[in-house]
């Protein structure tokens, strides 16, 4: 019998069972996937997960593949509305960093690895959970060529880490209450000409908003809000809208363009007994920001010590565990509230609701509003 099974190998859950090896328990990880996603997906790290990559020991690789956001610049109709600084400080621990998904999952596999050999077990699809009181069972199909071998493994703990449509949380039958939400955005990656350097560039136009950020490897990010879900779009399609909207010339790329809507949505409860959800199958928030997968760790940071508590003493293990539930739901309501207010900001305006928009931005970039929001926006109170 393991300790804690995570059910998914995402970011979080493996990030999740490597803290959990570092405190000397016996986890393992199922995950669906046989092979691990090449898509770019989250790029964005916040100094709070610093500090749970820093307990890993793996936070100086991401930081040396990483590039540094050092801040972010709001325009409109080709003028400054402010600018962020989201770190004065040389602490390479207390910045915003910019990494592909797929590189920082593979530092983390790469370390969970080391930790727990042969302890990750993919292409494993779980199709069963029963919580027997001191334990719980999980049932799982594994690929295996072309047949799908029957499996079954026992835990004190069973962490559901499986992302927004989670099968676990199905099985136990938690419902999710919607929050905010519906807006649709149009995403690529371009060869960065070097103008901007760090910054994040923030565009609220008339038509919506464009957004901009660096990554490694000399290329950007582009994000456009779009009027419906054009999921045929092409990354030429991006750049004339980007060029349309601010003016700016994008390079031709061979990305390939990807289109999303948002949706927000928080579980009822995140314990269910031996069984807890973190991350996106705990609530999903809006990509915008950059708080989805910021906010997943942060679970992991306080699931971590919880569940090693409540294993350890069983006596405090409801207490324990009902208040990180009670936390992480607080936490992930105030991080759809700021999602929210960035999303609403960025939608289409004309007339008197833009000068309103822009003026209050302009408010917002000066002291003493720009610190509150420059700790918001790297999520240091969540």
């Amino acid at each position: 019998m393991r300790d804690v099974i995570v059910v998914g190998g995402g970011p979080v859950g493996i990030l999740l069972a490597g803290l959990l090896a570092v405190r000397g328990l016996d986890v393992e990880v199922l995950e669906r996937r046989s092979e691990p996603s090449m898509r770019s997906r989250a790029i964005g790290i916040h100094p709070p997960s610093l500090l749970a990559l820093r307990q890993l020991g793996v936070v100086d690789t991401i930081i040396d593949r990483a590039v540094r956001i050092s801040g972010g610049e709001v325009r409109s109709d080709g003028r400054s509305l402010g600018r962020l600084r989201f770190a004065e400080t040389d602490d390479p621990y207390q910045r915003v960093i910019s990494l592909p998904q797929f590189e920082t999952e593979a530092v983390l596999r790469a370390r969970f690895a080391e930790l727990r050999p042969g302890r990750f077990r993919g292409g494993a699809t779980v199709t069963g959970v029963r919580d027997r009181g001191d334990r719980v069972e999980v049932a799982f199909a594994s690929d295996d060529g072309d047949a799908r071998e029957p499996g079954r493994v026992e835990a004190r703990y069973v962490v559901a880490a499986d992302g927004a449509r989670s099968r676990v949380r199905d099985l136990l039958g938690i419902r999710c209450a919607a929050q905010t939400g519906g807006e649709t955005y149009l995403m690529s990656e371009y060869a960065d000409n070097g103008m901007h350097g760090g910054e994040a560039l923030l565009f609220f136009e008339r038509g919506g908003v464009v957004e901009s950020f660096p990554l490694p490897g000399g290329r950007r990010r582009w994000v456009a809000m779009t009027p419906t879900l054009l999921t045929d779009a092409t990354s030429l399609d991006l750049a004339t809208l980007v060029r349309d909207r601010t003016g700016i010339e994008l390079p031709p790329t061979e990305a390939v363009a990807s289109a999303f809507a948002v949706q927000q949505r928080l579980a009822r409860r995140l314990v269910a007994g031996r069984i807890v959800l973190v991350g996106d199958a705990a609530h999903q928030i809006s990509p915008i920001g950059g708080q989805g997968m910021n906010l997943g760790w942060l679970d992991a940071l306080q699931l971590a010590p919880a569940l090693e508590r409540a294993i350890r003493d069983p006596a405090a293990a409801a207490a324990v565990l009902a208040g990180y539930d009670r936390r992480r739901r607080r936490s992930a309501r105030m991080a759809a509230r700021q999602a929210g207010f960035n999303m609403a900001m960025g939608r289409p305006a004309t007339g008197l609701r833009l000068r309103a928009r822009n003026g209050l931005v302009r408010a917002l970039a000066v002291p003493p509003a720009s610190a509150i929001l420059a700790r918001a926006f790297t999520m240091r109170w969540l």
